[in-house]
């Protein structure tokens, strides 16, 4: 153990120093602090302290770590278990707090800093799509939070902090609440939107590969099928492998979201039709263009053969929105509208889970199923008879 010293600064003052062991780093270099009292019974004790903190596993050796430095080392750490396209929307979910933040030493970071930090995002914080400085959408601002989190509890486990500062900040209710006043939610296709827009499509090329977007497929599932995973004489798809965008630019196929998400499922007699004609008519195309065409294998392909992506579909289907002008909205939220005419419809939650590429039936239904006021028709049928709706009127 390292005596403690009597020294003489400069102005003459006199203080008591001693170094003291506090382990190792990440690297395995030995960590010494310095600890100068002006008494020698204040260095003894923080002595004793860094000592016991350190047999107890729960010392912070202090470190000059930025906020930013840190994420960026989180989001390296993150690579071993996402796909580069969650460190992608990661990344982009961090970006207000590097530039707030980023700056700031982590074991200096506060509650009050992370606190004004959402605050400020949620008021000025949209980069995109907005005026500048306009507001935004709480629910992104709640996705930043998130995120933050899950890097702090990764701070304080690699004993960087003993606690996250962003534990316990939330979204202001009066910022909930303008958000939900000036940011409607754009509500899914009704089951009667969808079944106008099927109508509307028959004739379209790529009917079949819609058809699969308005039965609870993923945009990236879609377009990642091939016909390899078809049985058209059971009438059974596979899905295993989707084929997901990178900043709407770079092409990424990989294996199915989770263990879930590899599934297989029946058919539909319309769709299976679909698909039997789509098959027969890209027959047709090979043999027209010849050498031209590319046997890709995939189901979504264009007249030459070549594998649509999330993009493609997606614009594609926009514009045959517009032309049948209807109200656009995403093909993903699609999800909501067949998932939800399965649940009112009776189909037990596990089956709806499974059908969604989801572990959990609670999350299926609490994330997809919205009750749309002609859902509740039958209720209201209900109540009239409870009040006595089917009596006959006094004479």
């Amino acid at each position: 153990m390292a005596e403690i010293k009597k020294i003489t600064l400069r102005n003459g003052k006199t203080r008591y120093r001693t170094v003291v062991d506090a382990g190792t780093d990440e690297n395995g270099k030995r960590v010494q602090l310095t600890i100068t009292r002006d008494t020698k019974a204040e260095v003894k004790a923080e002595r004793d302290r860094i000592q016991h903190q350190r047999r107890a596993g729960t010392l912070i050796v202090p470190s000059k770590i930025t906020l930013g430095e840190w994420l960026d080392e989180w989001l390296e750490y993150k690579r071993r278990d996402v796909e580069p396209t969650t460190i992608r929307s990661y990344r982009l979910a961090l970006v207000h707090v590097y530039d707030r933040l980023g700056h700031v030493r982590l074991q200096e970071l506060t509650e009050d800093q992370v606190r004004d930090c959402i605050d400020d995002i949620v008021a000025r914080g949209r980069r995109k799509g907005g005026a500048a400085g306009s507001r935004l959408a709480v629910s992104t601002a709640e996705g930043v939070i998130t995120r933050l989190r899950e890097a702090l509890r990764r701070a304080v486990v690699r004993k960087l902090i003993a606690e996250s500062p962003a534990q316990f900040v939330r979204v202001s209710l009066d910022d909930k609440k303008v958000d939900k006043r000036e940011r409607p939610k754009v509500k899914p296709w009704t089951v009667t939107e969808v079944q106008t827009f099927i109508r509307g499509i028959e004739q379209d090329r790529l009917y079949p590969a819609l058809l699969l977007s308005l039965m609870g497929f993923r945009p990236a599932e879609v377009v990642g099928l091939r016909w390899e995973h078809l049985d058209l004489k059971r009438a059974t798809l596979e899905i295993s492998r989707t084929r997901t965008m990178i900043g709407n630019k770079e092409v990424l196929e990989k294996d199915a979201k989770t263990a879930a998400g590899e599934r297989v499922l029946p058919l539909p007699g319309p769709v299976l039709d679909a698909l039997k004609k789509f098959r027969a008519l890209q027959a047709r195309e090979k043999l027209a263009a010849g050498e031209g065409y590319t046997d890709s294998g995939y189901v979504v392909v264009d007249q030459l053969g070549m594998p649509r992506n999330t993009r493609h579909l997606r614009e594609h289907a926009y514009r045959l929105m517009r032309q049948l002008g209807m109200r656009q909205v995403r093909l993903y939220d699609a999800r909501h509208s067949c998932l939800s005419y399965l649940a009112v419809n009776g189909v037990p939650d596990v089956v709806l889970a499974a059908w969604a590429g989801h572990t959990n039936a609670s999350f299926t239904k609490r994330k997809y199923v919205t009750v749309d006021v002609e859902d509740m028709r039958a209720a209201a049928t209900a109540w009239g008879d409870f009040h006595g709706g089917d009596r006959k009127a006094p004479v």
